[in-house]
């Protein structure tokens, strides 16, 4: 059945609140649902060096991808606007992970290792991923400034994200994201499902990193002691 919709969950209050969903959204997001013993990829290098961004994968041998990247049979697909932080492409890279690299503000394929681009016609961003993730899924990674929401919806809605053994992406909550409406309480209430939709799916989320480097700040306010920008990381336990 063809969903046009995620399914909001019930309100945090008998009211509706900006403080309650806030709270919720907040602590849901810092809370680590699973464990990861092993997070970083300079292990499988030899290499002690961190990377500069916080983007982690799991690579516990209970989950797929640690042997994927054994079999040389990962793939990474990377969507981002701009070319500047692509520490974590490389990284994957050198550990074995094919890398496909999705720029949505050029309307451009890239793939690092190769350096080369080709035209790549993108209807919308989730019709962009099925198309990518043929065969061989497994690692997605965003980083598009606030239309991080709006493609994650199309990737549940679509069904594509059932076909994903790790996520991993930024969310940006100083405003509420391209595409998305209504006023303050609404709009965390709609991230707040968003990402339940995710662990209704069997992922869940093994990793949070709150950047202090970004305004501290949640819809325009400095409160809730929120910064305006975290990286999530996300395993589906289905796969293993």
């Amino acid at each position: 059945t063809v969903r046009w919709h995620i399914e909001l969950q019930p309100w945090a209050s008998p009211t509706p609140s900006l403080n309650y969903e806030a709270l919720r959204f907040l602590k849901y997001i810092s809370t680590s649902q699973i464990s990861c013993e092993h997070k970083n990829l300079s292990s499988l290098r030899g290499n002690s060096e961190a990377m500069k961004r916080p983007w982690s994968v799991c690579l516990d041998e209970r989950f797929s991808l640690i042997h994927r990247l054994r079999n040389k049979q990962c793939r990474l697909y990377s969507l981002g606007l701009g070319s500047d932080d692509n520490q974590f492409e490389i990284s994957m890279a050198n550990s074995g992970c094919e890398v496909h690299r999705f720029d949505p503000s050029i309307n451009l394929l890239v793939n690092p290792e190769e350096h080369y681009g080709k035209p790549f016609h993108c209807p919308t961003c989730g019709h962009a991923m099925g198309s990518l993730l043929q065969s061989g899924k497994e690692v997605p990674k965003a980083d598009v400034e606030s239309a991080e929401w709006k493609i994650l919806e199309n990737l549940i809605l679509e069904d594509i994200v059932e076909q994903i053994g790790q996520l991993v992406f930024e969310v940006h909550v100083h405003w509420p994201g391209f595409e998305v409406s209504g006023n303050d309480s609404t709009v965390v209430r709609y991230w707040y499902s968003l990402l339940r939709e995710l662990e209704l799916k069997d992922f869940r989320l093994f990793h949070t990193y709150k950047d202090l480097s970004k305004p501290q700040m949640l819809l325009k306010k400095e409160a809730f002691n929120a910064s305006s920008c975290y990286t999530l990381s996300w395993v589906n336990t289905r796969w293993k």
